[in-house]
């Protein structure tokens, strides 16, 4: 019998983190707990456990966690790992299925055992020599409300995610959010404002609010302007700078939110709203709760609230049935709109949502021509938005700095790691700090500045 490993003995854990926001915020409540226990923490992919933190939204990202887990297995047959651990939503989904799928994973973890995962590491390294049956960790988390104070940043100190709740209540059909996050649960108020104390003291000055659908924060707990009422309860929190509001679901932005962005001085006035498309019978098949009428006429109030908001949106291409003309009348909004930023995405028929089930799937090389369009639209559209900044002052954070003398960060348009950047010429200030500059030029998507003394 194995000798049984205790916590505090040299044990290195690698951690891999795939996916978005939400499971980053998963990720280093993990790591937290790992670290805590006593393992050793690394970020190399060779370690006596190996954790992968995957995302199963769609086939792009189950391809991509399969992709990384090949890679642990293949150096566990070398013997450079000695065992696999894949977590979040991609087990989550598949359940014993993805172990059926690599029978070389030792163990798969699910949303709600997110928290015992230190125990699971030891449970997994206890196991007998002789086992050769992996081991399943998948309890429900439908009804969870996880405390994601006490984290382990992985990102620069100076800025993190803060999510505001679990799940979606939304009924989209092409998505599998519900099924495999649960219904829509908000986090308890003082809970989130707990933890963005906590993010203060440790040295966050920007908070990016996260969650399925950021704008219907409080509706499940009978408050009343809930996103209204957090954002200014933040705002009271001395140390931060910025507060950036991500995912805002376009039919829940009212007025009151609006009103309220644009008045509060630390709220910045940059609004994440996918709208996924823009004709109407697309937006019905698709179960979204927006028409084309109320988009444009939000967009509009948006602007001429805040003539200097930032509009960043998603859409998706090639869903069942759209048509050249639904297709044109998309890329034709794009063109009209000028997003300062857009992300587009090719349909895919995920398996146990409604949309799969449709008649006139698009065929592959369609949708790719459809999305090779719309992506050359906004990328023209984005590069003249860029040379419209040349000349301009603006308030960068300062987000990394290198020995040859230049840096990278951001100003309120720019989220961390979806946007572009603006590269910091003939200075290298520390990162964390704000800094006053001019644009001086442009590089493809990304600002070019020099700081002003």
């Amino acid at each position: 019998m194995r000798k049984k490993i205790k916590p505090n003995t040299a044990v290195s854990v690698g951690f891999v983190s795939l996916g978005c926001p939400k499971n980053t915020v998963d990720s280093e409540s993990m790591l937290a707990r790992i670290g805590q226990a006593g393992y050793i923490l690394s970020s190399d992919i060779e370690a006596d456990v190996v954790i992968v933190n995957t995302c199963g939204f769609i086939a792009p990202a189950k391809e991509e966690a399969l992709d990384v887990i090949s890679q642990a297995v293949d150096k566990k047959k070398k013997g450079r790992i000695r065992k696999i651990i894949v977590t979040g939503c991609l087990p989550q989904r598949l359940g014993d299925t993805l172990l059926e799928e690599v029978p070389e994973i030792d163990a798969v973890v699910g949303l709600g055992q997110r928290d015992t995962i230190a125990e699971i590491i030891e449970n997994v390294l206890n196991s007998q020599k002789n086992q050769s049956k992996p081991r399943s960790f998948l309890q429900s988390s439908a009804e969870m409300i996880h405390d994601d104070r006490n984290r382990l940043l992985i990102n620069p100190s100076h800025w993190a995610y803060l999510r505001i709740s679990e799940g979606c209540g939304r009924k989209c059909s092409f998505c599998t959010i519900p099924a495999i996050r649960g219904k829509f649960r908000s986090k308890p108020m003082e809970m989130i404002l707990s933890e963005a104390r906590q993010l203060a003291e440790a040295g966050v000055i920007e908070l990016n609010l996260v969650a399925q659908d950021t704008s219907s924060y409080g509706r499940d707990l009978g408050l009343k302007d809930g996103l209204v009422t957090l954002i200014s309860e933040l705002e009271k929190i001395e140390k931060l700078e910025w507060i950036r509001l991500m995912y805002l679901y376009p039919s829940a932005i009212d007025l009151p939110l609006i009103e309220a962005v644009a008045a509060r001085p630390k709220v910045l006035r940059y609004i994440d709203m996918p709208i996924q498309h823009i004709n109407n019978s697309i937006l019905k098949a698709m179960h979204r709760a927006d028409t084309k009428e109320h988009t444009i006429n939000l967009i509009d109030t948006l602007r001429k609230r805040m003539p200097d908001v930032i509009l960043r949106t998603t859409v998706i291409v090639g869903f069942p049935g759209e048509t050249d003309e639904q297709f044109g009348e998309l890329a034709e909004f794009i063109q009209w709109e000028r997003f300062d930023a857009l992300g587009g995405f090719s349909y895919f028929a995920e398996s146990g949502t409604p949309a799969a089930t449709l008649p006139n799937q698009t065929p592959d090389s369609i949708k790719q021509r459809r999305l090779d369009i719309l992506m050359t639209t906004q990328q023209k559209i984005a590069f003249e938005k860029a040379k419209e900044m040349i000349g301009k002052e603006i308030k960068v954070l300062v987000d990394t700095a290198g020995a040859d003398g230049f840096a990278c960060g951001r100003y309120y348009g720019q989220a961390p790691h979806i946007d572009s950047v603006c590269i910091i010429k003939n200075t290298a200030p520390p990162p964390g700090q704000f800094i006053r500059a001019r644009v001086i030029d442009t590089q493809d998507y990304d600002l070019i500045v020099e700081q002003i003394q």
